[in-house]
C-alpha cells in the first residue's frame, strides 16, 4: 500500500483481483482499478460461510453492504449513496436474527441510533 492507501504490486498500481488465503481455504476475493477497490467484494469465514459482500467505486462503498454472522444469520446491511459511498441507513440483527438497531439518513442529515428489541 502506498501512502494514499492504494495497492501496489511491484511498484505499480494494482489492477485485478485478489484473493486471500488462510490456512488453505479462501477467505476473501477483491476487485481493484488503480489501485483501488473497484467492483464487487466477498469475504468467507474460514468454513466457507460467507462473512460480507459489497461494492465499490473509486474505492467508496456503493448501494447495498451486508455481512453475516458465523452461523450464517444477517448481521447487518449498509445502504451507500452512489455518488461517494455517503452512508445513508445501517440495520444491525443478532445471531438469532432479532433486530438490535437501526438508523437512516433523513433529508442528508443523519437520525439517532434507535435501539431495537
Amino acid at each position: 500500500m502506498d501512502m494514499a492507501m492504494r495497492l501496489l504490486y511491484r511498484g505499480q498500481l494494482f489492477t485485478g483481483e485478489v484473493e486471500e488465503y488462510l490456512l488453505g481455504a479462501r477467505v476473501s476475493l477483491e476487485t481493484y482499478a488503480d489501485g483501488l477497490l473497484h467492483g464487487p467484494s466477498r469475504g468467507w469465514y474460514r468454513d466457507g460461510t460467507l462473512r460480507y459482500e459489497m461494492v465499490a467505486i473509486n474505492g467508496r462503498a456503493v448501494g447495498l453492504s451486508r455481512e453475516w454472522h458465523p452461523n450464517g444469520a444477517l448481521a447487518s446491511e449498509r445502504v451507500f449513496s452512489g455518488d461517494g459511498g455517503r452512508l445513508l441507513a445501517h440495520r444491525e440483527w443478532d445471531e438469532g436474527g432479532v433486530p438490535t438497531r437501526a438508523w437512516h439518513a433523513d433529508g442528508g442529515s443523519r437520525r439517532g441510533v434507535v435501539e431495537l428489541g
